[in-house]
């Protein structure tokens, strides 16, 4: 018994120190801060160590700053993520096939929380939920263990409002890297914040629920993400504490991240565009694969507000299937739709030249 204690304690020291590497870099908020030049008003504020860093990014010709307590820590993450795979398949060290089955499980409750919580719902408004349907969100987007919901939204709302301008978060038009990861490595352009700024949160910033959930966003994180996930494989099929920490806290959870940023790169770079030509988002099936149906992204940027987030509801749309079936128990209502007349106005306006 003294063994399994201790066992289950050092899991929990090291839970919680790999969940304070994986925040660091999702817990800066740049919009709170003074708008000021990129780096010369910034950098007397800062260490002084970090002035040769400053100067060597200028000639490199970076747009705006490395965050390096953001850049180190997602570099740090990758790299154990790479050498926890290779560690396995030297050792021979394969989790269960229980194991497997339950990093998919999970991969697609957080998937869930990120479409249908943060992107649909919160962000988009795009359909109403009941308060029991808003816990399972919550929780969801728990086991995702990104942003906290607040920013989230903000940076979405942004994104779309702005899209493809220097007042993106995640402008693809600074290329591929920049657009699924580099953007969270580096301080936001000055006008994203001003931006930011402006954007309306009333709603986000008025909602008990995500007042709670903000609250306490650690605790919620570190659970639902790291610790329960851990947990389970270990006291429900008898996984090693080893082969469980590997494959969820951190395959799992860098396969997460990778598919939802894959959105904001492969979506806004490769694909085609029926719906408005005009745009960078593309329809890209690979990432509605990965991202549980968010890969419709040209006909996303057009109607925004349609809760489906695609024409058709069930092509390679795991999220609007769900968010149906939560509709027929009356959890999900007020659903959101472009019609089709809308639909087929903008392709003959905004389509291309040449469509069926």
């Amino acid at each position: 018994m003294k063994m399994a204690f201790s066992s289950v304690t050092k899991a929990k020291e090291y839970l919680k120190t790999i969940s304070k590497i994986y925040s660091n870099y999702y817990m800066q908020d740049d919009c709170s801060v003074e708008i000021s030049s990129v780096y010369e008003d910034t950098r007397p504020r800062e260490p002084e160590y970090l002035a040769p860093l400053r100067e060597w990014e200028k000639k490199m010709g970076f747009v705006t700053a490395i965050r390096w307590t953001s850049a180190i820590p997602i570099v740090i993450f990758h790299l154990i993520t790479a050498l926890s795979i290779i560690y396995s398949v030297i050792v021979g060290s394969i989790p269960k096939w229980q194991t497997f089955l339950f990093g998919y499980f999970m991969g697609q409750v957080a998937g869930f929380g990120v479409t249908a919580g943060a992107h649909r719902y919160w962000t988009h408004r795009s359909y109403k939920a009941t308060f029991p349907l808003q816990i399972i969100l919550i929780i969801c987007y728990s086991v995702a263990g990104q942003n906290n919901i607040y920013n989230w939204v903000r940076d979405h709302r942004i994104h779309h409002k702005f899209s493809e301008t220097s007042a993106d978060p995640h402008d693809a038009r600074r290329g591929f890297f920049f657009s699924h990861v580099g953007w969270l490595m580096m301080k936001k352009h000055p006008d994203v914040i001003r931006e930011g700024r402006k954007i309306s949160m009333r709603d986000i910033a008025n909602n008990p629920l995500v007042q709670f959930h903000t609250k306490y966003f650690d605790v919620f994180k570190f659970v639902f993400c790291f610790f329960l996930p851990t947990l389970i494989p270990v006291y429900g099929w008898h996984e090693t504490w080893t082969n469980a920490i590997l494959s969820q806290p951190i395959l799992r959870y860098a396969l997460s991240l990778n598919f939802t940023w894959s959105v904001n790169s492969f979506a806004h770079i490769w694909g085609n565009k029926p719906y408005d030509r005009h745009i960078r988002p593309a329809e890209n099936w690979g990432v509605s694969a990965v991202a549980m149906g968010e890969g419709w992204h040209n006909y996303h940027h057009t109607f925004p507000w349609d809760y489906k987030a695609s024409e058709l509801a069930y092509i390679n749309n795991i999220t609007t299937s769900l968010l149906n079936l939560f509709a027929k128990i009356g959890w999900a209502y007020d659903l959101k739709e472009a019609s089709p007349s809308l639909i087929k106005s903008v392709i003959n306006n905004r389509g291309p030249t040449h469509h069926h």
